[in-house]
């Protein structure tokens, strides 16, 4: 089957033939029908995060199961899932006290070394990319990355609700935890900016300020429910947000790019007992540098890994959201395109001129 396999850094995709694997006892077999083109792979694929080559990226995606395991009763051939890297052990004490995103046992839901690759090609292993890979016209998972699903939901709109969707509104709602009436500055309007900003806008913020450098990522962050917007391009951030609220700052920001520097102002644009909450991916070995006084203001800076989901309460949540009209998913597609077109995806990612590319496999 066809896939987008990844053979280094600063290197493109190429398409190529790979084989799958039968499930084994807990795996299922994936139909794969649409694939979002996430920032997070673009940072494996400039080298800002390693990654053990040769690899089959993409993760976030919604297909169809088509074959399971002996052991598997949670879904069964023809549901409809969405897959999510958050893929949890159950047992670890992380997965126990509510945390599944953190589990800290995830060897428990891959195969053991020496046991027959997930993926292959003419014999040699592929990695599985954080245990996904949905570049792939098949994914061959571990139960516990699936979620199953309504079959009245467009896959594709699942899909964003694979990463993007629940990285962003997670991030407000479950892991800032904003309160009804709040300010909030998000910084980047991608898609997990996007997402953020329409998760604030579902928890009641009464100012939500959209920073970033495209004026169409700003247009679209109004249609998504920023009431202000900065342009960072031509002015500065945390400046422009202390004059759209009367010099205090922002009761929360949050940082959807994944820059040292975009942290440290999302931390500058607080008012003290603020809280700044990065979402991006910083890249390895930088450090966010901040003036140490400033915490005596009670001013706090954290971080969220995946929107602290819990995916199968979560998503689920998300997509009666969708369903409601207090959730656009429709808007936040920019295009949709084929597996062979994801290296111009990437392209268009990085030139702003997208919220999210989806790869459509029918």
């Amino acid at each position: 089957m066809k896939a987008a396999v990844f053979h280094g850094p600063k290197l493109p995709l190429s398409i190529e033939d790979v084989e799958l694997d039968k499930p084994q006892d807990r795996e299922v077999l994936i139909k794969t029908v649409a694939s979002g083109v996430c920032h997070s792979d673009l940072h494996f694929v400039e080298g800002l995060y390693p990654y053990a080559a040769p690899a089959v990226l993409g993760h976030e995606a919604a297909g169809i199961i088509e074959e399971v395991g002996k052991q598997v009763t949670y879904v069964k051939p023809g549901d409809h899932v969405i897959c999510c890297l958050s893929v949890f052990c159950g047992n670890c004490e992380q997965c126990m006290s509510g945390h599944p995103n953190r589990c800290s046992n995830k060897a428990a839901t891959q195969r053991k070394p020496g046991d027959k690759p997930r993926i292959s090609q003419k014999g040699q292993p592929v990695n599985q990319f954080l245990d996904i890979s949905s570049y792939c016209e098949k994914m061959l998972l571990h139960e516990n990355a699936v979620v199953k699903i309504r079959e009245d939901l467009p896959l594709d709109r699942a899909a964003l609700i694979g990463c993007g969707v629940t990285t962003g509104v997670g991030a407000v709602l479950n892991t800032a935890k904003i309160e009804p009436g709040s300010t909030v500055a998000v910084f980047g309007a991608g898609g997990v900016g996007l997402a953020a900003i329409q998760g604030a806008r579902i928890a009641g913020a009464r100012k939500i300020i959209a920073v970033d450098m495209f004026e169409g990522k700003l247009a679209m962050a109004k249609r998504l429910g920023a009431t202000d917007t900065v342009d960072a391009s031509s002015s500065d951030a945390v400046d422009e947000i202390r004059k759209l609220t009367d010099g205090a700052g922002v009761d929360y920001s949050f940082e959807a790019i994944g820059l040292k520097k975009v942290a440290e102002q999302a931390f500058l644009a607080i008012k003290p007992g603020g809280t700044a909450t990065v979402i991006g991916m910083i890249p390895v070995g930088q450090k966010v540098e901040l003036d140490g006084y400033m915490f005596l203001t009670e001013r706090k800076l954290q971080g969220s890994n995946m929107g602290s989901n819990r995916f199968r309460i979560d998503m689920p949540k998300y997509i009666d959201f969708y369903l409601q009209g207090r959730l656009n998913l429709d808007d936040m597609i920019s295009q949709r395109r084929k597996l062979e077109d994801v290296n111009d995806a990437f392209r268009a990612m990085k030139a702003g001129e997208v919220a999210r590319t989806v790869l459509m496999f029918n």
